[in-house]
């Protein structure tokens, strides 16, 4: 079938008022596949068809059509061959092609012409055709070695993948089938499908494939019945969907705004670990690059810009629905039966899932730890110490907890992959998650404490970064990474501001011009000025040599060259491009190479076998980092829980949450800070904080307290909203530590 062939025959059927030829051409055709892959043949360049085929030409390839399947009949009459064998044999003399052959835009005129027919009399006869040949693609592909026989078999997910009718309402089928089909293909042909639809389709065609594979997947989630022995990914419907998902998830890639490999950060930063008997016992395994991605050459890291929002392929009903510890068992390789994992197609899962399945693989390498404390004891006779301890004053918060973690990262790297507990000098407090909390919020503002000037503040954007002229040594920038590895690993959200290009390199790349615009947006826009002047008087206009200035911590003014003698070599049309690259490399690279690399070393000695690299994008480590900025108070009211006789309808209950939404935002994170110990957002936002407010007791005086380990909120029945907000104020604005003092 070509186009030419199927504008003749609309005419005809249109001539007679009967479509029904057109009907049994299109059945025909869709339901072969060795019709459908030679359909629609892109032309060589000059052929001065100008791409279509003359009406002796197309009778011919009809008459040819029409011989082999007389050819196949026979053979299926003898006895020697299954029904519909035949077309998964390659039939054309000479090498095979490994391209897709396919004329996309002769595809797309056709579909816009045939579906341009009122009331689409074809409709259902097309659909059952495709159902047909969906499942002779099946048995070829899983019996046959079909696609290894003909890679041309390709052209047909090609010319499916165009059709309009995916989108509609009543062919889940349809594409359940094709789904099915795409999932039994090899990781070669997935690879050259990623690469057809990258290049060759726009984002609208690829975003109404997407929607296609969203409904099937939300579809069959709330329809389905799971347990904890079935889950989603038991389901053949949700992981066929889901492969065929991550084709179009890297085409997205592929065709976005791309990186060069050249900025890429490529350095071992971990350390090893002291004691070969000990490692042995240890999880070696480190993420592992996607095999689809390595075929590819590309990671998702590397597009800045997809064709397709990284955010549309989010599927909020499986996320929810997924049994995130269970899944996460099979990613990691612990179960041998090679089941589907979604982890290891994260694309598909919302930020909060991930979150939780890299919760989860924390606590197992923090179990695993424990287990070799305990090895280590029997073994070596040392003590056993399963958790890595930190005892610090509050006066000397920052001299105590680096002093010591610099000491677990010279002796024991490893140490660090054990649960952190905290404890205050001088305090009661037992930490269960609570006491750490504290920690880290305090470590966090002595360390962007201005008198320190290890960062510097952006005015303008209200963020930090690395102070290149830091009189601080690499073993303090190493042990503030630790720092924030040490968060990650144990589930802790900071209140650290960062541009994002910090959290680009710590997933190894480097920063480049277009960072600068998240960085210093008032200098970005001002390259961006000159990178846009067309004029041949830029040299009198801008007067910019390749030396730039810059100010250091004390206002200082300092200059560097950015080529050889910059001073002497202004900035034209020509090099206007180098300079801006070499002024954004200097800027978010090496001018603080040396503080940088000692920050990642300290990150890396943490997470360096945990998946957060193969799970999270940077926008993604940043929320997990930092949390969500949604402070949805009314979402926190829906999901609280209640204990000791209170319930959502009790007149205090009702009374606190109006104080609550009436509070300013200050005082809504001064309430986070005290009921759970952080005044962060969780990822997924505060519905994900799972609060519980108890009954503490009869009306008194006493002020409410809160078990932070557990975000469980104290609060006594008060007689009246009136003491219940006098209370609640002064127990949120003046509490502080743990214990008794």
């Amino acid at each position: 079938l070509t186009y030419e062939l199927l504008l003749e025959l609309m005419e005809e059927c249109e001539a007679l008022g009967n479509y029904t030829p057109l009907i049994h051409a299109l059945g025909q055709v869709y339901s072969r596949v060795g019709w459908l892959k030679r359909s629609f043949p892109r032309r060589p360049q000059g052929d001065p068809s100008g791409g279509g085929l003359s009406k002796e030409e197309l009778r011919a390839m009809e008459t040819d059509m029409d011989k082999d399947e007389d050819c196949q009949e026979a053979t299926e009459a003898a006895g020697t061959g299954s029904p519909g064998a035949d077309d998964f044999v390659s039939r054309l003399n000479g090498p095979v092609n490994q391209e897709i052959t396919v004329d996309i835009e002769s595809v797309r005129l056709a579909y816009d012409a045939l579906f341009s027919i009122p009331d689409q009399p074809f409709s259902s006869a097309l659909v059952h055709a495709i159902m047909i040949l969906c499942e002779n693609l099946e048995i070829g592909l899983r019996y046959h070695g079909a696609y290894q026989r003909n890679p041309s078999l390709l052209n047909v997910f090609a010319i499916l993948l165009e059709l309009p009718l995916l989108e509609g309402p009543f062919c889940s089928g349809t594409v359940q089938a094709l789904c099915r089909a795409c999932a039994l293909l090899p990781l070669e042909a997935h690879e050259r499908l990623a690469r057809h639809c990258g290049y060759n389709c726009p984002p609208h065609r690829l975003r109404n494939v997407l929607n296609a594979l969203h409904q099937v997947l939300t579809t069959r989630v709330i329809e389905g019945h799971f347990s904890r022995e079935f889950g989603p990914g038991d389901d053949e419907v949700i992981v066929v969907a889901t492969k065929t998902m991550k084709i179009l998830f890297m085409a997205s890639v592929l065709g976005g705004q791309l990186e060069q490999s050249a900025d890429t950060v490529d350095e071992d930063c971990t350390d090893k670990d002291e004691n070969p008997l000990l490692a042995a016992d240890r999880d070696p395994t480190h993420p592992k690059e996607d095999p689809l991605c390595e075929l590819l050459g590309v990671k998702v890291t590397d597009c800045r810009k997809p064709l397709i929002p990284f955010e549309e392929f989010y599927n909020e009903p499986l996320s929810e629905q997924l049994e995130s510890d269970r899944g996460f068992v099979h990613s990691r390789g612990a179960s041998k039966d090679g089941q589907f994992s979604f982890l290891n197609h994260a694309f598909v899962l919302t930020p909060a899932v991930k979150a939780l399945g890299l919760y989860y693989d924390n606590r197992i390498r923090m179990y695993s730890e424990r287990h070799l404390s305990v090895i280590q004891m029997l073994v070596g006779g040392a003590p056993a110490n399963p958790y890595l301890r930190l005892n610090v004053r509050r006066d000397h918060l920052i001299d105590d907890a680096l002093h010591k973690l610099e000491l677990v990262a010279m002796e024991s790297p490893s140490s660090l992959k054990k649960q952190l507990v905290v404890e205050f000098e001088g305090e009661q407090g037992i930490d269960e998650g609570g006491v750490s909390k504290e920690f880290f919020q305090l470590v966090v503002e002595e360390i962007f404490n201005p008198d320190i000037a290890m960062f510097t503040l952006n005015a303008e954007t209200q963020t930090y970064w690395f102070n290149p002229t830091s009189f601080e040594s690499d073993a303090q920038f190493k042990l503030i990474g630790i720092i924030l590895g040490l968060a990650i690993y144990n589930n802790v959200i900071l209140d650290v501001h960062f541009p994002m290009v910090v959290y680009r390199k710590l997933m190894g790349r480097k920063g480049t011009f277009y960072d600068l615009k998240d960085w210093n947006p008032a200098l970005a826009s001002g390259l961006q000025q000159l990178l846009d002047y067309s004029g041949e008087d830029m040299e009198e206009t801008f007067v910019q040599s390749f030396r730039i200035s810059y100010q250091d911590v004390f206002g200082s003014v300092l200059s560097h060259d950015l080529r050889e003698n910059g001073d002497s070599l202004l900035v034209n049309q020509d090099n206007k491009w180098e300079f801006v690259d070499l002024y954004a490399d200097f800027l978010l690279n090496k001018s603080v190479e040396k503080q940088f690399r000692a920050f990642r070393r300290g990150f890396l000695l943490v997470t360096d076998d945990s998946p957060l690299e193969t799970l999270f994008r940077p926008e993604e480590v940043e929320l997990l980092v930092c949390g969500s900025k949604n402070f949805d108070f009314n979402a926190l009211e829906e999901s609280t829980e209640y204990d000791g006789g209170y319930c959502a309808n009790t007149p205090i209950i009702r009374h606190f949450w109006e104080l609550v939404h009436e509070f300013s935002q200050e005082q809504k994170r001064k309430l986070l800070q005290f009921a759970t110990g952080s005044d962060r957002v969780p990822v997924g936002g505060l519905s994900k904080l799972k609060l519980v407010v108890a009954r503490h007791g009869t009306d008194s005086d006493r002020l409410p307290t809160a078990h932070t380990c557990f975000n469980v909120l104290l609060l006594p029945e008060y007689s009246s909203k009136e003491k219940l907000e006098d209370r609640l104020l002064k127990a949120i604005n003046y509490s502080k530590g743990f214990g008794m003092f």
